[in-house]
């Protein structure tokens, strides 16, 4: 790069946020796509991993779920020391683990914004939770600050079928009152349109969120993406609202500068405001 500079270092005050997530081997969704979007966003990154998947672009091979007692001794070690501003929720794999994370966050005391992503599906059809690991899941909601399905996950919670705007409206809503939580965000990446329309259901009423969609394949770990990067706002002393809408124009440009890195769907370029790959 000769004397190039690569890119202007800044100071900025030191920001925590964590994500409680599994493992992603190629790199482009779970624990690795939030770190990455943490970074991206001037957020230092702390991550209790809950397992380990074994996938590429285009399928998931395995699984395996670390011990109970090894994510709860993560989570002391983060709590005892460092601390997070927020934090984001994704694939915990099982309902023993599940349930260690909703004991700890039972007894935070304060307790940061938590975001939690439902991820139950992959992309290429592997069924990541079980019923018993849903039902373990959903547990944490009395101390959740977001959930985030996206319209596969909200048809499961809410027993709905989704093809329209109202659709989700009625979805969002059912999902609220039905699981106790505080608020949802419907994500509509999965519809057809002009827009990537996202809807929050809060007891203010609803707020519905729109951006030109992005049209690429390339859209491996969006979802973890976006709830990473409204962890990294609202850690940031952002509003919920402000947090949203930084979040989607986050993940629209990451998208827009997306890269095909296997035969699959290829993940974000989280770092596009410092790099394009060619």
């Amino acid at each position: 790069m000769g004397q190039e500079k690569f890119f202007e270092i800044k100071s900025r005050p030191l920001v925590k946020a964590l994500t409680i997530a599994t493992s992603d081997s190629g790199g482009g969704a779970g624990l690795q796509a939030d770190l990455k979007t943490f970074a991206a966003l001037g957020v230092f990154g702390l991550s209790v991993v809950t397992a380990v998947s074994a996938q590429n672009s285009y399928e998931v091979t395995g699984l395996e779920c670390l011990s109970p007692g090894l994510v709860r001794e993560q989570l002391r070690a983060v709590f005892s020391d460092m601390g997070a501003g927020a934090i984001k929720i994704g694939l915990i794999g099982n309902a023993a683990n599940a349930r260690v994370v909703g004991e700890f966050l039972r007894q935070m005391s304060p307790r940061p914004p938590v975001i939690v992503d439902p991820v139950m599906v992959s992309t290429s059809g592997h069924v990541f939770l079980e019923k018993e690991s849903i039902e373990a899941l959903m547990e944490l909601n009395p101390w959740v600050s977001l959930l985030t399905p996206n319209i596969p996950e909200a048809e499961f919670l809410s027993g709905l079928k989704i093809k329209t705007a109202e659709h989700m409206e009625k979805a969002g809503q059912v999902i609220r009152d039905k699981w106790g939580l505080k608020r949802v965000l419907v994500k509509g990446g999965h519809q057809e349109g002009e827009y990537s329309s996202d809807l929050l259901v809060e007891p203010q009423g609803l707020v519905w969120f729109k951006s030109l969609r992005v049209k690429s394949q390339n859209n491996h770990g969006s979802g973890c993406t976006l709830s990473s990067a409204i962890a990294a706002g609202l850690a940031q002393g952002l509003d919920l609202g402000p947090a949203i809408e930084a979040a989607k124009e986050f993940v629209a440009s990451a998208m827009a500068d997306s890269v095909q890195v296997g035969r699959g769907p290829g993940p974000l370029n989280h770092f596009y405001k410092f790099y394009s790959f060619g």
